[in-house]
């Protein structure tokens, strides 16, 4: 299981919300030293996350994404805002290895096709849910709830072509209180082949290791995004890393 290190970015900042809310922010310090400290302790990538755009839908971070592209050594996954073409194509040429659609996949799925079959494995999807019962998908920064289920996402969206579904627990997100196994459960469940990467809640190394061991319908994560737990030095990277190596 790989791990993807987080860096969410606000006003040139890495910080981190509390359950999305940017009322609840604490700030973590430079960017770019912390994706060069990430990178250099074993992360397998770079999970980056422009939560401005997010919310408004307008790029705020792209020149530290590019900062952070260049002094990065491993590869960098980059969301939040991500609503055309135009996005799209801007971040992968500036060296982002994959790209998150997560509002405009949701409000036009026949855009994100589109995307997806110009840029065959460079594309995923957040799907972030509100959890049990009704899983429900929101948008915008998560100030807007959608029609969809975690699960229809999840199947509708693996069939036409994302490269990996990142899937977010709202309620844990920055809690540090446990990954939200149903949750995942109901995506592995609803897939076949896609990638999964878990996201929300890890707080522990016994979290880690239980997502690892995360098996349903013959189906295992491919990785897991850790955000607050390494900023908030709750976990460091090298340990985070051999946690997640537990299943190969």
């Amino acid at each position: 299981m790989h791990l993807y290190a987080a860096i969410d970015l606000l006003d040139g900042r890495s910080v981190r919300l509390l359950r999305g809310s940017f009322s609840e922010v604490t700030d973590y310090g430079d960017a770019v030293e912390a994706a060069s400290a990430l990178a250099g302790g074993g992360a397998d990538w770079l999970h980056v996350v422009d939560l401005a755009a997010a919310r408004s839908g307008t790029p705020a971070e792209r020149s530290l994404i590019g900062e952070i592209v260049e002094a990065s050594t491993v590869p960098v996954q980059v969301g939040g805002g991500v609503r055309t073409e135009w996005d799209v194509a801007a971040l992968l040429a500036a060296g982002v290895s994959r790209v998150v659609m997560g509002t405009a996949a949701l409000e036009d799925p026949s855009l994100f096709e589109r995307i997806c079959a110009a840029n065959p494995g460079s594309v995923a999807i957040g799907l972030d849910h509100g959890g049990a019962p009704s899983w429900r998908l929101a948008v915008r920064g998560w100030e807007s709830e959608t029609p969809w289920s975690l699960a229809d996402a999840a199947a509708r969206f693996e069939q036409i072509g994302a490269a990996a579904l990142v899937v977010t627990s709202i309620p844990t997100d920055g809690t540090l209180s446990g990954p939200d196994y149903p949750g995942l459960e109901v995506a592995l469940a609803a897939t076949s082949e896609v990638a999964i990467i878990a996201s929300g809640g890890v707080g522990s190394l016994d979290d880690l290791s239980g997502l690892a061991g995360v098996n349903k319908a013959g189906r295992s994560l491919e990785g897991v995004i850790v955000g607050k737990a390494l900023a908030a030095g709750e976990l460091s990277i090298v340990d985070a890393v051999a946690a997640c190596a537990q299943r190969v």
